[in-house]
């Protein structure tokens, strides 16, 4: 990856920038509409919302002051946890795509495989959704469909009744948190990982490793963190909401990691913890 808008090819053969804009707790309003812009300016083209960031007006209402036309920027957005069946899974796409003033989205995703309220039949209620996920890309609505903190076990469940299989998996991926046996899994079924929190939430920031590397490359922690990401193949979703940092989170492309740091980066086990349970989360 040489730019910002060099892309990722997913199953389907659509083209995904290789780095995208995550928005994960940015207030909706101005903090949220101002932080998209600055991130379009910046040169991003591919904005990261889900139902649950209470957002998506915002990231519609920006994608339209940017004067940049719909069909250059990516955007994805994600199933809520309470939505998920069938019917249920139509209605909130709707609401979705009211909320971000478009016709269509470019990527939607399952945003967690086994929700608490869907617990005791997550299987059935992930079956209904995927069958609307795949009338709606089907329809032209959707021009890829993924999931979000999918195990194994939960594509394997998947994939009983889907005739489409995910084009993208979005996981925890930060240094030292590799989640190897799903990128492993994911890899070998052709589907991209995406890269939340790649600066493990400002954990990373303290970790003398990283401090150590950002001295030796001449970078920032976090330029590190995300030329490390793409390094390994993922697609990462840096988040800011100051301008000056959401510019030099896109200044990546000038400098590359040894293989040795690539290495050492993922071994720093543990130092911003771990994702979490998909099959234990109480939410």
């Amino acid at each position: 990856m040489k730019s910002l808008t060099d892309c990722y090819q997913l199953s389907n053969g659509v083209e995904i920038p290789c780095i995208g804009f995550g928005t994960w707790q940015t207030p909706n309003g101005d903090v949220a509409v101002s932080s998209v812009l600055s991130a379009l300016q910046a040169g991003y083209r591919h904005i990261d919302t889900a139902q649950g960031y209470g957002n998506e007006e915002s990231v519609g209402t920006a994608v339209k002051k940017s004067g940049i036309d719909r069909k250059e920027i990516f955007i994805t957005s994600k199933l809520n946890n309470s939505e998920h069946g069938y019917q249920k899974t139509l209605d909130a796409f709707e609401e979705t795509m009211k909320k971000l003033g478009m016709d269509y989205i470019d990527l939607f995703l399952i945003h967690w495989p086994n929700p608490i309220a869907f617990r005791d039949h997550w299987q059935e209620a992930n079956a209904g959704t995927w069958k609307a996920f795949e009338e709606l890309y089907n329809a032209g609505r959707i021009r890829s469909i993924g999931i979000s903190n999918f195990h194994p076990h939960h594509i394997e469940e998947l994939m009983k009744t889907a005739t489409i299989a995910p084009m993208v998996n979005q996981i925890r991926l930060c240094p030292g948190d590799t989640q190897d046996e799903v990128v492993d899994y994911c890899r070998s079924r052709n589907i991209l990982l995406e890269a939340y929190s790649p600066l493990g939430v400002g954990k990373i920031f303290d970790v003398p490793e990283m401090q150590a590397l950002a001295e030796k490359y001449g970078k920032s922690i976090a330029q590190i963190c995300i030329r490390w990401s793409l390094q390994r193949g993922y697609l990462p979703l840096p988040k800011s909401v100051t301008p000056a940092r959401i510019k030099e989170n896109a200044e990546v492309f000038d400098f590359e990691l040894s293989a040795d740091d690539v290495q050492r980066i993922a071994d720093l086990k543990g130092v911003v913890g771990y994702s979490a349970d998909p099959d234990t989360t109480t939410f």
